[in-house]
């Protein structure tokens, strides 16, 4: 039985990079999802203002970001610079997308720019931190 977990613990450990950040990227999209559930059934008692919505949306992005990367990451994980950076780029450019898309709406280029932006600061600055804690 050990000699088993042992097994998947190593082929988890040498996962392909593309497939870590595939995976932090599918955590990041799945607490968002679940985080604009429980706030559209919060909404239907409070009626928060635009400016409340506006603020939660971006507290929502940087946790999802943060769950991701510490997917693709993990605690003492390598590069975690690089791999943060990228699960954040990913999921803002996979959200910038989607709100083209269904939105037919056009926000000027910086707009745009800036949420990639902070999806790259936000993601390079958790993978530094959890690279640098001790693993379990």
């Amino acid at each position: 039985m050990s000699q088993a977990s042992s097994a998947r613990r190593k082929r988890g450990a040498t996962a392909s990079p593309w497939f870590r950040l595939l995976k932090g990227l599918c955590a990041a999209v799945l607490v968002t999802v679940a985080g604009v559930a429980i706030f559209a059934l919060i909404m239907q008692w409070v009626k928060p203002t635009e400016d409340a919505v506006r603020v939660f949306n971006q507290v929502l992005k940087l946790l999802s970001i943060a769950a991701g990367v510490f997917v693709a990451v993990g605690r003492g994980g390598n590069g975690g610079l690089i791999r943060g950076a990228a699960v954040g780029l990913l999921y803002m450019a996979v959200g910038v997308a989607l709100y083209v898309i269904l939105s037919g709406q056009q926000a000027p280029i910086t707009a745009y720019l800036a949420d990639l932006g902070m999806g790259v600061a936000g993601g390079g600055i958790v993978g530094m931190i959890l690279s640098n804690l001790s693993p379990r």
